[in-house]
């Protein structure tokens, strides 16, 4: 990731050393975190010995009125998210609680590892106080439409853009499948990319982080977006397993009907899992050749892999699954080696 231009850096010294009353020769910031987005975090030493997190947010480029109102009504829920210490959205810099340098993902070693099994049991019960504490009803619509959006960054940006490749036959009511299940879930609030990566530990606790772009949608967005993301990789009855626990603990506090049966879950889960993990394999092609972003081709093989489970648990889509064994994998695998 490339740092923030020196003329964003001085400004942020400014602002920190204005806040603080520190002479501004003295602001020491180091670069904390980058992330794909425009942003950048620094970490501040107050001369008490507290530190603060520094986010520089180019207003130009991101919009932080989303997070800041959601970090205030999530905190207000008795979430754990950043405390908010300053604001500042015409400049775009924020002042949040420092949570430290813990990724999830560094706790976190082979999936049948029981350390690895735990913190996604924790990771799992902060979903369901997420969707208990945060009502959906002040968040923007997971609709139809931006589902369908998500869907088409696959053939726009991996099949068009990077490989040159027409979509399958089926293609179209593939889509429809999985808008389709996605709608007939109960709305929730949605953080929307519940990974590992964007849940900070500190102790034994989980904090969210990069929450912005949360939504109302579907039940079961963020359960999959961790057991299916970045780091692991999960068998088949486990992750059935984690998907009828939460099925359960989902009913048993209303969230969900009775009526929607442990195969029926099941399958909105793997069709939710397969939405995503197209998204995902679009979005990190737009990342590499738009937004020239480093490290993200070497991951589309582990989401392909993720898409090849999603749609296992599927009934029908018999030719979107024989070309992605048949045709999308080779043509993927082969790009790949041939990328420097």
């Amino acid at each position: 990731m490339s740092d923030a231009a020196p003329s964003r850096l001085d400004l942020l010294s400014q602002w920190a050393a204005e806040r603080h009353g520190l002479p501004p020769q003295t602001v020491d910031l180091r670069l904390a975190a980058g992330d794909a987005s425009f942003r950048r975090y620094y970490r501040l030493q107050l001369p008490d010995g507290t530190t603060r997190m520094l986010m520089d947010a180019p207003p130009e480029q991101e919009d932080s009125r989303p997070f800041v109102d959601i970090a205030r009504r999530w905190a207000a829920a008795g979430l754990a998210v950043p405390a908010l210490h300053g604001v500042d959205l015409s400049r775009g810099f924020l002042e949040l609680e420092d949570l430290g340098d813990t990724p999830l993902q560094a706790c976190l070693a082979s999936e049948a590892d029981a350390v690895t099994l735990r913190w996604h049991e924790r990771a799992i019960d902060l979903i369901h106080e997420l969707q208990n504490r945060a009502g959906p009803t002040e968040m923007p619509p997971f609709d139809a439409d931006l589902l369908g959006r998500e869907l088409d960054l696959f053939p726009d940006w991996c099949l068009g853009e990077w490989l040159g490749m027409e979509t399958p036959p089926g293609w179209g009511g593939l889509c429809e499948t999985l808008v389709a299940s996605a709608l007939a879930q109960p709305v929730v609030t949605v953080h929307r990319d519940y990974d590992a990566m964007n849940l900070m530990v500190r102790g034994d606790a989980l904090h969210l982080i990069d929450f912005q772009d949360a939504v109302a949608g579907p039940l079961s967005y963020d359960l999959i977006s961790l057991l299916r993301g970045r780091y692991c990789r999960f068998d088949a009855a486990r992750f059935a397993a984690w998907v009828e626990a939460f099925r359960q603990r989902a009913v048993s506090d209303g969230r969900l009907p009775s009526r929607v049966d442990e195969g029926a879950f099941l399958a909105q889960a793997q069709a939710m899992a397969a939405q995503r993990s197209l998204k995902v394999l679009g979005i990190f092609c737009r990342l590499t050749l738009r937004d020239a972003k480093s490290g993200y081709l070497e991951r589309l093989p582990h989401f392909l892999a993720h898409l090849e489970d999603s749609l296992a648990g599927l009934e029908d889509h018999s030719g979107v699954k024989t070309w992605l064994v048949e045709t999308f994998r080779p043509a993927l695998m082969a790009r790949l080696e041939s990328t420097p």
